[in-house]
């Protein structure tokens, strides 16, 4: 019996690169054809606010706990509308590492501020494509193209 064979048993041995997805929950807030936009503390790109979810819970209890952790605001849960769900590479991650991420519009209520681990929150429009992740780069496009962000 070959010592390869033996190896192709054992989970670690097909393959060097993982392959898994990144599954995130995304606000997607307008104002005047800009969106709302986050920094986290030691990140030099903007990320649209939201976050990963975490075991069990929907895309909306998601939505509303990431944005009230972030921004302490409340999204009003009846109002959210899915915009779309968009995937690539996972910014600052593992070639073969990406993000999918689900967007919803939702009502709010109270005033964005940055909180937990934001550092920034700032306005950006479509010529600010190039400061933000690479999956929302793909949502400014959209946006972009549906006239809603300029």
């Amino acid at each position: 019996m070959s010592n390869d064979r033996n190896l192709s048993l054992c989970p670690d041995y097909r393959s060097t690169t993982v392959n898994s997805i990144i599954d995130k929950i995304a606000w997607i807030h307008l104002d005047d054809g800009k969106i709302l936009s986050t920094r986290s503390r030691g990140k030099n790109a903007y990320y649209i606010p939201g976050g990963k979810r975490e075991p069990g819970e929907s895309d909306l209890d998601t939505l509303v706990r990431e944005i009230d952790e972030e921004l302490s605001v409340t999204i009003v849960p009846a109002t959210a509308t899915h915009v779309g769900t968009y995937q690539a590479q996972a910014h600052g991650h593992a070639e073969g590492i990406t993000v999918r991420m689900t967007c919803y519009t939702a009502d709010h209520h109270g005033v964005p501020a940055p909180s937990s681990e934001i550092e920034e929150i700032t306005w950006l429009s479509y010529a600010d494509r190039d400061r933000v992740s690479p999956v929302d780069q793909i949502i400014f496009d959209h946006l972009h193209q549906a006239g809603q962000l300029h």
